[in-house]
């Protein structure tokens, strides 16, 4: 629930029952095994992320009490062998239980609608079981729900369909039935499947082949409007939908929708292939610079190639029309526009043991050799990054050996002055681009000591090369979980920061640390990036 700022100071005196259980390692088992779904989140009072998250979280709580799913929170600050054991490292966490022996990451946003999405999936089986006394109902029952028309006797259809829920069950609904009157009344021949949504026409009715591949394409498809709108809880979707985007930057309300009209023919015709959304250009309008449009000049049009986060700006100087944008779409499908790349210069001089990369000779320097790279993907501002600047250094010089040099390079890109490949999320990012397999890079996740960089370079690389520190510098290690844990909800809050200059993109599962630094924002500062 939500309050003014007046009624804030009236309501922190007020006690009020909540909806939301807080346990203790005495409790949490317990009320675990009692209760076939629990929601749990693990957190610190201090935390941004959690105050930002608790009311959304109270919201949910109620709603799913009515559902018998239950919602739980545990203070980490207090009950730290309890987080530990679980393997909470940041804050918040949150874990979806089926007994104490079940447990699996949450994986839905951090709102209130959809936490009561993602949970109510959760309760149901893969496929629920639709009479003509239920259908209606159930069409409505979350925002896209799909339902398969099969005979009872059809054991194929049902196995494909059912292969499909089981994998996709936690970002759709899926209902079945063999009711051939009620198939009939619903324009679909049986085998046959519809997708109902809460948007656009109503449904779209599938018409290809009953296969796993064609069903699963089908609803990534018919799942995204025809024009959506680019925000926070929509972003890691459009991000994953494994085809280009295209945005539409207005300023107003009344500007994208007068936008999304004019140019909704085009994402008609080009549904499935290429992605239309509108996006608030006053709240994200710092995300133009990421896809190198000039930042404040809108209205504004561009492409983003999802999978391999390259830019495709149109011309600001250009009005936005069915037509002019109609061509510039065609022209980009077709492949006839060359993406845009932003690059700093090439050095003419390789300065210190630290390589370091720009966007013009990333292919050469950590692609097209037979080395392994550990390249650090960085920012200029980032705190972080600085602290870890000398052991960097003093990491790179431990390769930079004739022998070592030559199968090992340690170098560096600004992320934010340079169109690179990969998917970052936060700063620094750091990973190992292995000799022969440059198209599997490792993400590095350990403690950034050079120590623990060079065990990663062995083990991961293809040379196994090991470099050897002559005398190690004894660490500080952080002991209790609060800190650990600050540290990992500082990282968050790095992400939020990096967002706003530089949202790298891609079709993974990956935006989580985006998601979560936008959609909770900090105590400090309010970001305008996705």
């Amino acid at each position: 629930m939500r309050y003014s700022i007046p009624l804030c100071g009236l309501f922190a005196a007020v006690t009020f029952a909540s909806d939301v259980h807080q346990l203790t390692k005495d409790t949490f088992k317990p009320f675990v095994e009692e209760n076939d779904l629990v929601l749990a989140e693990f957190f610190a009072p201090w935390c941004g992320h959690c105050k930002a998250l608790a009311p959304e979280y109270e919201t949910a709580a109620t709603t799913l009490k009515e559902k018998d799913i239950a919602l739980v929170k545990v203070d980490c600050t207090e009950e730290q062998d309890l987080c530990q054991e679980y393997g909470v490292e940041g804050y918040p966490t949150l874990k979806v239980f089926r007994g104490t022996d079940n447990i699996s990451p949450y994986g839905g946003q951090r709102k209130a609608d959809a936490i009561v999405s993602y949970m109510t999936k959760q309760s149901l089986p893969a496929v629920s079981l639709i009479t003509a006394s239920t259908v209606e109902e159930f069409k409505t029952a979350d925002k896209v729900v799909l339902v398969a028309y099969f005979a009872a006797d059809d054991k194929a259809s049902n196995e494909t369909f059912t292969a499909v829920a089981n994998g996709l069950r936690d970002s759709y609904l899926f209902g079945a039935t063999n009711d051939a009157a009620l198939a009939a009344s619903e324009g679909v021949e049986m085998p046959g499947l519809v997708l109902y949504k809460s948007f656009d026409e109503g449904k779209d009715i599938f018409s290809e082949p009953f296969t796993k591949e064609n069903i699963e394409s089908f609803a990534k498809v018919s799942s995204i409007p025809l024009i959506g709108e680019v925000g926070p809880e929509t972003y890691s979707g459009y991000m994953a939908a494994g085809i280009p985007l295209a945005y539409i930057f207005a300023e107003t309300p009344e500007e994208r929708e007068t936008l999304a009209k004019e140019l909704k023919p085009l994402a008609q015709k080009h549904k499935g292939v290429v992605n239309f959304a509108t996006i608030d250009a006053k709240a994200f309008g710092q995300h133009a610079g990421n896809l190198n449009l000039e930042i404040g000049k809108f209205p504004a049009f561009a492409i983003q190639r999802t999978d391999k986060n390259q830019k495709y700006p149109y011309d600001q100087t250009k009005a936005i029309t069915e037509k002019d944008i109609g061509t510039f779409v065609e022209d980009f499908v077709a492949g006839k526009i060359e993406p845009s790349i932003k690059s700093e210069p090439i050095p003419e001089k390789q300065e210190g043991p630290v390589t370091v990369v720009v966007a013009k000779n990333y292919d050469e320097l950590v692609l097209n050799n037979d080395k392994d790279v550990l390249l650090e993907f960085y920012a200029p501002w980032c705190g972080h990054c600085k602290a870890l600047a000398p052991k960097y250094e003093e990491l790179a010089a431990l390769y930079a050996s004739e022998e070592l040099s030559k199968l090992v390079t340690v170098a560096k890109v600004d992320a934010t002055a340079n169109d690179v490949p990969d998917e970052i999320q936060g700063f620094p990012t750091i990973k190992l681009f292995p000799a022969g397999k440059k198209d599997s890079p490792v993400d590095y996740s350990g403690s950034r000591t050079v120590e623990d960089l060079i065990q990663f370079i062995k083990e991961n690389g293809s040379h196994k090369a090991e470099a050897a520190v002559a005398a190690p510098a004894a660490a500080e290690e952080e002991s209790d979980l609060p800190h650990q844990a600050e540290a990992a909800t500082e990282k968050v809050a790095e992400v939020a920061e990096e967002a706003t200059k530089s949202a790298k993109s891609a079709a993974s599962e990956a935006t989580e640390a985006v998601k979560t630094a936008v959609n909770a924002g900090t105590d400090d500062d309010i970001h305008d990036e996705l």
